[in-house]
């Protein structure tokens, strides 16, 4: 490994109805812990959204990603794993609007206790838009 220490990998998958967090295992991408705002307790607020008017085409926000983040860190530390990493350049080529709905889910995995390498050039990127 050329002496590069191998963590979990935290992967995202967005789509406009739900977002999904899991955390595969290095060396086997077997899949060890995974939260999606698809499970039971966003139920209500899935149906809530998908009724309201005006129709909006996305059914999550930074709160939903905030809160399953927190429930995918709470998931790691029964784990006992204290450390994953995540794709920067994956999560840099995502459209502006997902980049900034996802960073709260960043924040509640390690508000947990567990330290998310590859974050760091996720707080300075996009543009800054004045706000008037």
């Amino acid at each position: 490994m050329n002496g590069i220490q191998r963590h979990h990998l935290l992967q995202l998958v967005l789509s406009c109805r739900k977002i999904t967090a899991q955390v595969t295992q290095p060396g086997t991408s077997t899949i060890v812990a995974m939260a999606s705002s698809s499970e039971q307790e966003f139920l209500a607020q899935s149906r809530a959204n998908l009724y309201r008017f005006p129709r909006s085409n996305n059914f999550w926000d930074s709160k939903t990603a905030s809160r399953v983040g927190e429930k995918l860190g709470l998931r790691l530390r029964e784990l006992g794993v204290e450390t994953v990493s995540i794709d920067a350049d994956e999560e840099i080529s995502r459209p502006i609007h997902h980049r900034k709905r996802v960073l709260p889910l960043f924040d509640s995995v390690r508000r947990t206790g567990i330290r998310v390498d590859g974050t760091e050039q996720l707080h300075d990127i996009g543009p800054i838009i004045p706000r008037n």
